[in-house]
């Protein structure tokens, strides 16, 4: 959800609101409801411009280049508390305009806290929760005169998960506070900042100190200081130098991040794997989950949907039983029964996902704890035993491409090398050329498809077995990027109610294997029979392609192969349908690439 960045220079620049921009323009995924920027001077002069709308144009209708300073915060909001409008964007000002903040996540007893401070005479502007957390550490300054203080008390007061970037107009200094959303801090040459996420560090410096939740830090343009919310005490932590090229948070010619990251997919998975190749903690991962009583694949969207492939591959490949699960679903239907010999693995891009974090909070204790995630320095990371990396750079298109495959790889990748047979394991070499070549050759029958006249508004997506999660991914980057109502399905359960949709010309797809042959022709038969248009994506099956009307092939593989082949059309269906109703796929309405809140 929301983006924050704050940075302090030694003087007054002329390019602060430039930089500011940049910032927000790499932070975008995060937020597109509303952008601001505050900016204070050396002379202890401060100005705060803000609207509705997305950073381009707001940056334009504002000027935002033309504002000037030493320090500044810049902020971008996904809606929660109080509508998109001008007053409830960020930053915002204290009661007396010396205290500038903004804030990421939810301050859940907002209404109780404006109350409390409307009676104690301040001036509140808005309704969103970000003014709340200015407010609650502007009281207890008024009180204290020591902003390190008020920070604390005020932590205390603020329920709920938040990060945050707020100063005062007559100092040198900074502040930021995480506490259950993503911060990182960014340590340049005359400079320091911090920021929701590293794409806009990134291209500014890439020595990096990832912060924990309980923590802030003051900082001025060359120092900086973490301490413990909760007793101040100071943490020492050296910056890490993040080995990210500054080209990853950039399109490199192509018209959005989507079709990019799609198109990375085959360096991204031989990235993967040759790390996994001399991971030297592989076998104690492996014999972890071997060992295990339960284990437990937990995501939430495009991640989850990795796990259940991922409990296919672990069924199939390993032999062993898994238990994939939706990470809001996971404490109710399995919170109560852990023991300290199940593992819970939990899956993740941005490892700070509110859903996923409820679920870390409450197991961390209670079961072992692994993950694979591509945020490195994540809460996520840091706080599990085992962490297995995506490998796949930054991802900034808000719907998942590279890091879902990957995900499936790191599945496929454990399971392999917990079966006894290397059947799986020497296939690992052939799959990046294989989705290569699955890129070149679907996308050409995708744009025909598209074309073909198809009414798309409403179909069905269906899945046999391992397919099953495939299916779901492919109708979520529908639903995320197109707006069209698609639904994922197993295909079995499809005659048990949803067969009552289909009616003439009705789109139904079907994404298969031609090992599923004999079954899958007869749910297909299901749906032609009633007059529906089934639409099949497989590799070279006579047989499949016989039965539906229309038939999308991507390269032969074997089965444990075909969910990376059989994801890329659906990418790509997604995006170019997308581009067709005039959506911006890196920017789907009312989502955000990271969500932290509940």
């Amino acid at each position: 959800m929301c983006g924050i960045f704050g940075i302090v220079y030694s003087q007054d620049r002329e390019d602060l609101g430039q930089i500011l921009t940049e910032a927000a323009k790499r932070l975008v995924y995060r937020g597109y409801d509303s952008v601001g920027i505050a900016t204070i001077r050396k002379d202890k002069s401060s100005e705060i411009r803000k609207d509705v709308g997305v950073v381009d144009e707001v940056a334009i209708r504002l000027n935002f280049t033309q504002m000037k300073g030493f320090k500044g915060i810049v902020q971008l909001r996904w809606a929660t508390f109080g509508k998109p409008s001008q007053k409830n964007a960020q930053p915002h000002y204290d009661c007396d305009k010396d205290m500038i903040g903004a804030h990421n996540g939810n301050i859940v007893n907002t209404v109780q806290l404006r109350n409390l401070f409307l009676s104690k005479g301040h001036i509140v502007r808005s309704e969103n929760d970000g003014e709340i957390v200015v407010h609650a550490i502007e009281m207890f300054y008024d009180q204290l005169k020591d902003m390190n203080k008020a920070i604390q008390e005020a932590s205390k007061i603020l329920k709920g998960d938040f990060a945050c970037v707020i100063a005062r107009v007559d100092d040198e200094k900074m502040y930021c506070i995480k506490r259950g959303s993503s911060l990182y801090l960014g340590v340049g040459d005359g400079f320091v900042c911090a920021s929701s996420d590293l794409p806009s560090l990134i291209p500014l410096t890439r020595r990096i100190v990832p912060l924990k939740d309980g923590e802030y830090v003051e900082f001025t343009y060359d120092n900086y200081t973490i301490r413990s919310l909760e007793n101040g005490e100071v943490i020492h932590r050296e910056p890490q130098v993040m080995d990210i090229s500054s080209e990853a948070a950039s399109k490199l010619g192509y018209e959005h991040y989507m079709i990019k990251e799609i198109k990375e997919q085959p360096e991204r998975l031989s990235a993967l794997f040759e790390f996994l190749r001399y991971y030297m903690d592989i076998s104690k991962y492996v014999n972890m989950l071997n060992n295990a009583r339960n284990v437990f694949l937990v995501g939430s969207g495009s991640s989850y949907h990795a796990a259940l492939a991922g409990s296919y591959f672990f069924n199939k490949i390993a032999k062993k039983a898994v238990f994939a699960c939706e990470a809001g679903r996971f404490l109710e239907n399995y919170g109560d029964s852990l023991s300290k010999e199940d593992v819970v693995v939990l899956v993740s891009q941005s490892g700070e996902t509110k859903d996923i974090i409820n679920v870390l909070n409450h197991v961390e204790n209670k079961a072992t704890v692994l993950s694979i995630v591509n945020v490195m320095g994540s809460t996520v990371m840091m706080r599990s035993q085992l962490n297995i990396p995506l490998c796949c750079e930054l991802e900034i298109s808000v719907p998942a491409t590279k890091t879902f495959v990957n995900q499936l790889a790191v599945f496929y990748y454990l399971a392999s090398k917990m079966s006894f047979d290397d059947t799986y394991l020497k296939a690992v070499k052939t799959i990046p050329e294989l989705v290569k070549k699955s890129i070149e050759v679907t996308e050409p029958q995708i744009l025909e498809l598209i074309d073909s006249g198809i009414d798309f508004a409403d179909s069905y997506m269906l899945g046999y077995g391992i397919m099953h999660p495939i299916a779901l991914e492919g109708a979520l980057k529908i639903k995320e990027v197109v707006y069209n109502h698609v639904e994922g399905l197993h295909s079995s359960e499809f005659k048990h109610g949803p067969l009552s949709r289909v009616k003439d010309g009705y789109p139904v797809f079907f994404i298969t294997h031609s090992s599923q042959a004999s079954i899958i022709i007869s749910h297909i038969n299901e749906t032609t029979c009633r007059g529906g248009l089934a639409i099949a994506v497989s590799n070279k099956s006579e047989e499949i392609a016989a039965n539906v009307q229309k038939f999308v092939e991507y390269p032969d593989c074997p089965w444990y192969i075909s969910v990376f082949l059989a994801t890329v059309p659906l990418q790509l269906f997604a995006y170019h349908l997308a581009l067709k109703y005039g959506n911006n796929p890196d920017l789907p309405r009312n989502l955000s690439k990271t969500i932290t809140v509940d």
